[in-house]
């Protein structure tokens, strides 16, 4: 397909104008997809299975969604709606940003799979439209739409690089076989050696002096997210810090 002939799938109406009802619908499909990926990962949600889960043919579903690049499209978005920001902007921009935060991850853990979806570009999608209506409502009355932009991209690229490395890593202990006190034991020795060498300084403080990596997966993610916010909250205006230290009754 040409770019001249790409129609957004959210540009194609779901019923056409005349003839029979659809036997099905882009959300059963949608849904049929996410329960396969859950299973089984993302690329186990073929045409064939999703047909084969809600008993349909196979090629009858191309009537509803045109291509691969359209059901991904319609998976993402359908998890976007998981993420619960109603009541948000709350006034306390930090709460909001926090909560939202903490929805996010939630929802990766809950669809690993998500993980391996490029969502470089934005497919605006109705749930996107929505997170992006209220997370970028936060901020709105205190900084510009670019300085906003940027803000919610360290916030976003903090909160999704963090859970990648969740899933990832808890994806090597898997296939492991090993429990991650197993895994830090087996590797004790040649950490020890490293130390011992004397040739690593930064390594070594590391090894001896650092908290973070003995903390708990939710701590960690907790002591990052607190560090993100306060350099938000080093670009806001006095009046939106001051709000959001008295929204929390500091």
């Amino acid at each position: 397909m040409t770019d001249a002939e790409y129609v957004s799938i959210w540009m194609r109406p779901e019923r056409p104008a005349r003839g029979p009802r659809p036997a099905y619908s882009r959300a059963q499909i949608t849904e049929a997809a996410i329960r396969i990926a859950d299973a089984e990962g993302l690329e186990a949600a073929t045409m064939r299975r999703i047909a084969a889960e809600i008993g349909a043919g196979a090629m009858s579903l191309y009537r509803y969604v045109p291509s691969r690049d359209d059901l991904v499209m319609l998976m993402a978005d359908r998890l976007m709606g998981e993420i619960d920001v109603e009541g948000v902007p709350s006034g306390d921009w930090r709460a909001d940003l926090t909560r939202y935060a903490y929805e996010v991850r939630a929802m990766w853990l809950r669809h690993p799979w998500i993980a391996t979806v490029q969502r470089s570009l934005p497919s605006l999608g109705p749930n996107q439209l929505l997170l992006i209506e209220r997370l970028m409502g936060v901020l709105d009355a205190h900084v510009s739409i670019d300085e906003n932009l940027a803000l919610m991209a360290i916030l976003n690229g903090y909160v999704e690089g963090a859970v990648r490395e969740e899933i990832s890593s808890a994806e090597e202990l898997r296939r492991s076989g090993l429990s991650e006190p197993e895994w830090m034991a087996r590797s004790y020795p040649y950490i020890q050696q490293l130390v011992k060498s004397g040739k690593y300084p930064i390594f070594t403080k590391i090894v001896m002096e650092a908290r973070q990596p003995h903390l708990s997966r939710d701590d960690q993610f907790r002591y990052g997210l607190e560090r993100v916010l306060d350099c938000i909250a080093a670009a806001l205006p006095s009046t939106a810090r001051r709000e959001g230290r008295e929204a929390r009754g500091d």
